[in-house]
């Protein structure tokens, strides 16, 4: 039997927001692996890359803590936090965010909150899997929890680092399209409709994707106009 890593795209996940702290730095990241493994006592496994700089944190800190993110997070939320570096941006700063016990809880379209304890960690390759055990919980919401396939299907895609990046194997680049089309950022998913437009950066709405000044960037995750491609 061939190995189609299509046959993994099938399996489920959620959306997290992972925090930690550690020599008084602290950060979050969008994380989909995240999953209980026991119920008494509580305890979840994470996994993370060791590149990004919260995998330190949580190294170094030896707590984490999650949120499970809603349905309704919007783009730009998951941009700052699944595209963005936070060796570069405070990322926290952008948030509102709630003081747990060792590290901070982001409340922002979150369905709930919790902090926990690393127990051991496992080298995983590319990623460290760390067993941790939740120490206090609640929930924040009522909102229905984003799905992975959600987020892929509907929003965007899977940063480099994330442990279901799927590389090469993304859909191809569809044909070129009128200017009237809309146009997708390549890294992260983001749809351009000039429809819409983008007033928050100053584009108003009806402006053509050709028409956008050649400095503006993917509000999302920042790549520049030419990593956009026309649907």
């Amino acid at each position: 039997m061939a190995m189609d890593p299509k046959a993994l795209w099938t399996m489920s996940y959620g959306m997290y927001l992972v925090t930690a702290r550690a020599g008084g730095r602290a950060n979050g990241q969008i994380a989909n692996a995240v999953f209980q493994v026991t119920a008494e006592p509580p305890r979840l496994a994470i996994a993370i890359n060791k590149e990004n700089f919260t995998h330190d944190l949580i190294r170094d800190g030896g707590w984490c803590g999650f949120a499970v993110l809603a349905e309704s997070a919007p783009m730009e939320f998951i941009g700052l936090f699944g595209f963005k570096s936070g060796r570069d941006v405070d990322k926290l700063a952008h948030a509102t965010v709630r003081d747990g016990l060792h590290v901070p809880l982001v409340v922002d379209h979150a369905v709930a909150v919790a902090e926990a304890r690393v127990l051991q960690t496992t080298d995983a390759g590319t990623h460290t899997v760390f067993i941790v055990e939740a120490v206090n919980a609640e929930v924040v919401s009522g909102a229905a929890p984003l799905t992975y396939a959600g987020y892929h299907a509907r929003k965007g895609k899977a940063p480099k680092n994330a442990p279901t990046y799927r590389g090469e194997t993304e859909p191809p680049a569809p044909p070129a399209a009128s200017p009237a089309s809309t146009w997708t950022c390549g890294v992260c998913g983001y749809t351009y409709d000039p429809e819409e437009g983008d007033p928050a950066h100053g584009v108003a709405p009806g402006t053509r994707f050709e028409d956008l000044p050649d400095d503006w960037v993917c509000p999302v995750c920042g790549a520049p106009k030419d990593a956009f491609l026309p649907d």
